[in-house]
């Protein structure tokens, strides 16, 4: 039996006071609708179906390359009638699994379970027990214990508002159930809308087994409505995923002060000071230590490197025994080979560092290859853009650059050579050479400084 996933997105989110679609909002940098596609991917053989309206085409293009088969519900008269949008895309014989494209922090191992459940020919309903269900749809059992219905709350008489166990608006049901069901909805309740859950009464009716599961936690299925809920669901997303790098052996200063934006791999005895954000694919490698209030996308960082506090790195490498920082910005390209060091207040682009090599204070190096063992000295500018284009600069092994230098690409600067401080270099430097470029001091006499009037 196929599984079809039906994502409902086509909510407008005014209480977000955004013009952005509610299903693109991020969470932990990812749109909240990818978090709900990525659940459902893992499941074997899902086929991937979202029903859009409000920002339809800005939804279609954030997930272009998705795979995504699109339904549209122009006009939002309930949930039962955005399901139904999708269902002549979907055959009889397959499982439907709804889901909510502002739910995102959903488990693949509970879906798993509730389409399990409609393989099976029942009806796989999530429910959760909470201890204030306002505004939740109450579900309605028998004196056995079975579901009969579910009630919305606005629907609801006092006795059944007393139910704490509510309907999550997540089900699973085989699609030719549904295609039987849906077109008997009725619009005739507080709402005036086709609700979904009035099928339940019908499966009910027609003798399908109604089958609830509950969630290992609440979180799981709590939606967002406004920018509060979704700030408060970060913060349970990023404690999961702090607590899963201290089981896995990281050391963290505060659990509560790590933000991961994307896929953060660590070695072990791992240590991240307070205030980090790791963004896309990072990894950090057997013995890392991260410093407070660091930035690092995309990179890959080497045993046993400290990556001192308030640095950002993006598309980077740094190499084992590397050190960074503090306040450094390693940009795109940037490669430090192993025991390079890059200190305060540098700058890195599109160059490698070599090993050994030094760029410790107020640097810039761009489209450079810097050999081993070389020191660049403070203030040193590699000069790599004549306002069109890009040039490259390269400096020898053991290479002495001193202090206050510019490096005006192309050049190059050979091994063991010497660069005065205070030079602007403007041609290559042999091995070995003292390049001295710099207007001759003189000092003048009787000089008479300015007074002011």
């Amino acid at each position: 039996m196929s599984l079809a996933v039906v994502t409902l997105a086509a909510g407008k989110g005014s209480r977000m006071k955004s013009p952005l679609p509610k299903v693109l909002h991020t969470l932990a940098g990812k749109p909240m609708l990818g978090h709900v596609l990525a659940a459902a991917s893992a499941l074997p053989e899902a086929a991937q179906h979202v029903v859009i309206g409000h920002g339809a085409e800005q939804v279609k293009a954030m997930f272009a390359d998705s795979g995504v088969t699109w339904a549209l519900q122009s006009e939002q008269k309930g949930t039962g009638h955005a399901v139904a949008q999708a269902l002549p895309a979907i055959a009889d014989t397959a499982v439907v699994l709804v889901l909510y494209g502002d739910v995102p922090l959903i488990r693949t191992e509970t879906l798993e379970k509730l389409t399990a459940i409609a393989a099976s020919g029942s009806l796989g309903l999530l429910t959760v027990t909470l201890e204030d269900p306002a505004g939740y749809g109450r579900i309605i059992r028998n004196s056995d214990g079975a579901v009969q219905a579910i009630v919305e709350h606005k629907d609801a008489t006092e006795a059944q508002r007393a139910v704490q166990e509510v309907n999550t608006g997540i089900m699973a049901v085989p699609a030719a159930l549904l295609k039987k069901w849906l077109p008997q909805l009725s619009a005739d309740n507080a709402q005036g809308e086709y609700y979904l859950t009035d099928i339940i009464a019908m499966a009910v009716a027609d003798g399908v087994a109604v089958e609830a599961l509950q969630p290992a936690s609440a979180s799981e299925v709590e939606g967002v409505n406004d920018r509060i809920q979704l700030a408060r669901l970060e913060r349970i997303y990023q404690a999961q995923l702090a607590e899963a790098l201290m089981a896995g052996g990281v050391a963290l200063a505060d659990p509560a002060r790590l933000d991961i934006r994307g896929t953060l791999t660590c070695g072990q005895d791992v240590f991240i000071d307070v205030g980090c954000i790791f963004e896309g694919d990072v990894v950090l490698e057997d013995g890392v230590r991260i410093g407070a209030y660091n930035v690092v996308r995309n990179s890959r960082i080497g045993a046993g490197v400290e990556v001192e506090s308030f640095c950002h790195i993006e598309d980077a490498r740094v190499a084992a025994a590397a050190s960074v920082g503090p306040y450094a910005r390693l940009r795109p390209g940037a490669d430090l080979a192993e025991g390079a060091r890059v200190g305060n207040f540098c700058e890195v682009k599109k160059s490698v560092i070599g090993r050994g090599s030094k760029v410790n204070h107020l640097t810039y190096i761009g489209d450079a290859v810097i050999g081993e063992g070389a020191n660049i000295g403070a203030g040193t500018i590699t000069c790599n853009y004549d306002g069109v284009n890009k040039f490259r600069t390269e400096i020898g092994d053991g290479a002495f650059i001193g202090s206050n230098s510019s490096l005006v690409a192309p050049v190059s600067v050979g091994a063991g050579a010497t660069v005065a401080a205070g030079s602007v270099v403007t041609k290559d430097v042999a091995d070995g050479e003292l390049a001295v470029a710099r207007g001759k001091q003189r000092n003048i006499s009787g000089w008479q400084r300015p007074v002011k009037d």
